[in-house]
């Protein structure tokens, strides 16, 4: 195990209110092992991702210099690590929500969503969402353009129904670019009062 330094020690020119810090000592017995993986394996619910994009930032350091994810930490090496807080919304939280999937695979899963429930954290709803029960039932989902485990597309937080959610980077791309460029399809049953005088309707407005 590598020695983890105290995070409140750490001499550093950032607000600790916009940064998460990690500061590690690799072990005398670490063999050669690329940055990244290294930090999978000691930073906790740290997501590839994560960890990538802080690379990609300039805000991995070994022994005080920038390095790319390709670095190999050594036995001795000095690692440092600053993660951006995101914005209060997105900080997500692992919740043992219980879900009901009507499908899954290794490339995606499909859950039915109950009416009530907000899809993702957002203004007055940081804890309870679908996504907060997702990360807890799946591990490393990937990102959506909007920092969104596993989400290619949502319903409103009254409607129930099915949803699609990514398990791979590849799942995510393809099925984000269906769903953009709709070629996607989706079937709603709706309840109505009155008397129905026609065998089909379509809608005018949004609903």
């Amino acid at each position: 195990m590598p020695q983890v330094t105290n995070t409140d020690e750490l001499d550093d020119a950032h607000d600790d209110d916009l940064y998460e810090h990690h500061q590690f000592t690799a072990s005398d017995g670490q063999e050669p092992l690329r940055v990244d993986k290294y930090l999978m394996n000691f930073i906790e619910n740290a997501t590839r991702s994560k960890i990538q994009q802080s690379i990609k930032d300039g805000s991995v350091r070994v022994n005080d210099v920038v390095v790319k994810s390709n670095y190999k930490v050594k036995a001795g090496d000095h690692i440092r690590v600053l993660f951006k807080h995101p914005p209060h919304e997105n900080l997500l939280v692992a919740e043992d929500i219980p879900l009901d999937i009507v499908y899954e695979d290794d490339a995606l899963v499909v859950v039915n969503k109950p009416a009530g429930m907000v899809v993702h954290p957002g203004h007055g709803n940081y804890s309870g969402t679908l996504i907060n029960a997702l990360i807890h039932h799946f591990e490393n989902l990937p990102n959506n353009s909007s920092n969104r485990p596993g989400l290619v597309h949502r319903i409103d937080k009254d409607t129930s129904g099915l949803l699609v959610v990514a398990k791979t980077e590849h799942a995510m791309s393809y099925l984000s670019a269906q769903f953009a460029a709709k070629t996607s399809e989706r079937e709603y049953v709706a309840i109505v009062w009155g008397e129905i005088l026609m065998n089909k309707v379509e809608p005018w407005k949004a609903i």
